[in-house]
């Protein structure tokens, strides 16, 4: 008891003085010795955190539009038996590209792959249920390939998400970490498409069909490939070929195959084709631009074929888009870029006075998801 009441502040504060140094340097130096041993092991902890909560939005999406898809069958569709179980399967149907070792003859492989898994589906679903109209069908066919992608998004983001986390592997992670914001960009995108697929309203990718649809008013429609058609008309003494997708239906048609009929008959002298196309960031949705070549997404065939016969005969091609995001180019097409399908069309009209001149013929294809767009 008096040792402790003998304690001597300023002798404990001398010690403490000289010994401050030693005890900052510790202090600085600890950190470092954890950062080096277990610098990795906390960052993939952190980083394995922000990833886990968007793998739980994207199990979240997934279960949500599957049983969204599910109830509109039920609710709106008469079905010979049960389709939950087939469709189930559906679901978890994957496709194995050829192989492209060789990549002499890719293309034709690719697509006869694409449209042969198409033709299937088509087969499946129209056999799953009574009285099915092509707008349903082609409806359904969008709605399950939504699900599908969405679980597809889910299944590989959750893959490597557990192997880097089993591994306890940083470096493994950091690809996942880049990817993730584009994956649930596009996974939302496609959440929020459900509605207008569902109701068969056009979606911002229908801008080109819309407006090639609408020059097709008051003329002649004929049969072009499957699921496409084509008209003549005139525009200051040239001869002017539409050619879309066959609407209301969900579907972009094949247009190369359309092209291929067309120039059969008549070779045209321009081929202006008009889409929707992802902007850069911080340019202005519903913009439009001019350029050069075949403007048509998807896996590359269609583009591929339409190319080839431009290429084959010399007909040059034009292009005529209109900005958009991804969500805004698969959900409901909004009042900004529905409001610019006059100024485009005045576009193209000066495209087209500034390159044919008198006499000559133009193809104007409308390339995009013609759902809720007629002709």
């Amino acid at each position: 008891m008096l040792g402790i009441l003998d304690f001597n502040l300023d002798e404990f504060l001398v010690w403490v003085g000289e010994d401050i140094d030693t005890l900052m340097m510790l202090i600085w130096i600890l950190p470092v010795i954890i950062f080096v041993f277990y610098g990795q092991r906390i960052q993939l902890l952190i980083s394995s955190n922000d990833i886990k909560k968007d793998i739980g939005k994207l199990e979240e999406y997934t279960v949500s539009t599957k049983k969204d898809f599910l109830n509109y069958i039920k609710n709106n569709l008469t079905s010979k038996t049960d389709p939950s179980k087939k469709l189930d399967s559906f679901f978890d149907y994957f496709t194995i590209m050829p192989v492209d070792m060789d990549p002499n003859g890719i293309i034709s492989k690719i697509n006869h792959l694409v449209r042969s898994r198409e033709d299937f589906i088509r087969l499946q679903i129209n056999g799953m249920f009574s009285n099915l109209s092509s707008v349903e069908l082609s409806k359904l066919q969008n709605l399950l390939e939504i699900v599908t992608t969405l679980q597809l998004f889910y299944k590989h983001t959750r893959h490597l998400y557990l192997t880097a986390k089993k591994q306890k592997n940083f470096p493994l992670i950091l690809p996942l970490q880049m990817m993730i914001p584009f994956i649930m960009e596009e996974a939302i995108a496609l959440k929020d498409a459900m509605p207008a697929i569902k109701t068969g309203q056009p979606i911002g990718d229908s801008i080109g069909p819309m407006i090639v649809g609408q020059m097709m008013l008051n003329t002649t429609k004929e049969s072009a490939a499957f699921e496409t058609v084509w008209s003549k008309t005139t525009f200051e003494n040239r001869e002017i070929f539409l050619l879309k997708a066959e609407g209301p239906n969900a579907t972009v048609g094949r247009p190369g195959d359309g092209f291929e009929k067309i120039i059969s008959n008549k070779k045209p002298d321009l081929v202006i084709m008009i889409d929707a196309s992802l902007k850069l960031e911080g340019e202005d949705s519903a913009s439009i631009a001019k350029g050069f070549g075949a403007a048509i997404g998807g896996i590359g065939t269609e583009r591929f074929k339409i190319e080839e016969i431009a290429t084959k005969n010399q007909i040059p091609i034009l292009a005529l888009v209109v900005k958009q995001s991804i969500h805004e180019a698969i959900t409901l097409m909004t009042q900004e870029i529905a409001d610019k399908a006059n100024a485009v069309r005045e576009e193209l009209y000066q495209m087209i006075r500034e390159n044919t001149t008198s006499g000559q013929t133009i193809l104007v294809i409308g390339v995009g998801n013609t759902i809720g767009v007629a002709q």
